[in-house]
C-alpha cells in the first residue's frame, strides 16, 4: 500500500496485447479485449490508488460518462506520498494516454487522494483524501471525503474525526435519490456508514454511523499505513466485504444497510497464504470476489502483485500477477454489463497504469 513506484511507463498487466475498441464478432475472437493507459496527467501525479467505472444511468452532459472509468493518485511528480491530488479520467473506446497526457477530470485541493473513489447515479463523485506532509506515517492527516459533480467542479466537503477518520477506501449501496456509502477509516480501524440523498442541487449527509471496529491500524514504512481497506457490498444479502490489509484477512458484516451498534470486526472468511495485505476489494460478474495483494504483508517476490479471487464462502479459486515486481496491485473495479463492454479495471501501482479489459461474466 503506497508502495514508491519506479519508473512511468505503460503497462500490459495480463500480459496480451492491447486491444483498442471492439468489433461485430467480439464474441468470436481470439484476442482479449483490453486497453492499457498511463494514469500520469499533465502535473506528474503518481502511484495511482483508487479506480471506479463511471455506472450506467448517470447524468449525461457533463465532462464524463456512464462506462468512463476514473482514477485517484496518493501522490504528487515528486513521488511523495499522500500529497498526489488529481484524478484523471479514461474513455476505453477513445484515445490512450501516453505518461503525463492522462486527462484530469478534477484537481483537489487536498491531497493524498485514496482508494476511497466511487460514482453516484445521480451524477456526483466521491473521493477521499489521507495526506501526509513528507510521506510518512508521523505526518499524516485526517483526510476527509469530497463530493464533485459530473463537471469535475468540487460541489462540498465533509470532515469527521470519528466516521471519516483516514477515508481509505468506500463501496456505494445505491438507490438513485439516496445511497448508503459506505467508508473504510485507516486511522481508526472502522468502517463507517454515511446515509445520504442524492439530487439535482447536491448531495446530503443524513446521517452517520459506525457499523465496524477493531481492526488493527499502524504506520509502515513502505506503505505508510495500513488497516481496513476494501469494501464490497452485496445488496442480496445486505452484507458488507471488508478488506483488513494488516490482518491479511477478508471479514463479512451482516445487515450492513440498517446496522445501528458495530460489531468487532465481523466474521472471518478468508485468511491464509494467498493473502499478502490485501486491498481494494470487489465482486466479479460471476459473483467472487477479487481482491488486490499490496505486498505489505506476507510478502513473497514469488507471487508478486497478485488479483486474488475466492468465494463468498472463503474458498480460493485463482490468482494471477498485476506485475513482476512486489506492490503493483492496488485499485480495482468491477462493471455488470449485459453489453459486451468492458468490466473490469485494475491499477498497476509499479508503473502508474490503468488496464480496462472485459472479461467472461
Amino acid at each position: 500500500m503506497g508502495r514508491v513506484c519506479r519508473g512511468v511507463a505503460f503497462a500490459a498487466s495480463f500480459g496480451f496485447l492491447m486491444v483498442q475498441g471492439s468489433s461485430a464478432k467480439a464474441d468470436e475472437s481470439f484476442l482479449p479485449l483490453e486497453i492499457n493507459s498511463s494514469t500520469v496527467p499533465a502535473n506528474g501525479d503518481l502511484n495511482p490508488y483508487g479506480v471506479a467505472f463511471v455506472p450506467r444511468g448517470f447524468p449525461g452532459g457533463g465532462a464524463i460518462a456512464a462506462g468512463d472509468v476514473l482514477v485517484s493518485n496518493f501522490n504528487d511528480s515528486a513521488n511523495v506520498q499522500g500529497t498526489g491530488t488529481t484524478i484523471i479520467q479514461l474513455d476505453p473506446h477513445g484515445t490512450l494516454a501516453p505518461p503525463g497526457s492522462a486527462v484530469t477530470f478534477f484537481t483537489s485541493s487536498l491531497p493524498g487522494l485514496s482508494t476511497a473513489l466511487g460514482a453516484l447515479r445521480g451524477g456526483y463523485v466521491l473521493v477521499g483524501n489521507v495526506p501526509t506532509t513528507d510521506g510518512k506515517f508521523d505526518t499524516i492527516g485526517q483526510g476527509a471525503l469530497q463530493v464533485v459533480n459530473r463537471y469535475g467542479k468540487h460541489v462540498q466537503t465533509w470532515t469527521d474525526p470519528v466516521y471519516l477518520d483516514g477515508p481509505w477506501d468506500l463501496a456505494i449501496d445505491d438507490h438513485d435519490s439516496a445511497a448508503h456509502v459506505f467508508v473504510a477509516n485507516v486511522l481508526n480501524g472502522t468502517v463507517a456508514r454515511l446515509d445520504i440523498t442524492v439530487s439535482g442541487d447536491g448531495v446530503t449527509l443524513q446521517k452517520k454511523t459506525t457499523i465496524a471496529k477493531g481492526y488493527t491500524h499502524v504506520g509502515n514504512a513502505a506503505a505508510v499505513v495500513l488497516g481496513p481497506t476494501g469494501l464490497a457490498y452485496d445488496a442480496d444479502t445486505d452484507t458488507l466485504y471488508v478488506a483488513s490489509t494488516a490482518e491479511n484477512a477478508i471479514y463479512s458484516i451482516s445487515n450492513a444497510d440498517e446496522r445501528s451498534t458495530a460489531v468487532a470486526k465481523g466474521t472471518r472468511i478468508f485468511a491464509g497464504g494467498h493473502l499478502r495485505g490485501p486491498l481494494a476489494l470487489r465482486f466479479a460478474p460471476n459473483g467472487d470476489l477479487l481482491t488486490a495483494n499490496g505486498d505489505a504483508v506476507n510478502a513473497d517476490a514469488l507471487h508478486p502483485s497478485e488479483i486474488v479471487e475466492f468465494t463468498r464462502a472463503g474458498q480460493f479459486v485463482r490468482e494471477y500477477d498485476v506485475d513482476s515486481s512486489e506492490g503493483g496491485a492496488f485499485g480495482i473495479d468491477t462493471r455488470f454489463d449485459e453489453h459486451h463492454d468492458f468490466n473490469f479495471a485494475v491499477i498497476d501501482d509499479v508503473t502508474n497504469a490503468l488496464s480496462v479489459v472485459r472479461l467472461a461474466e
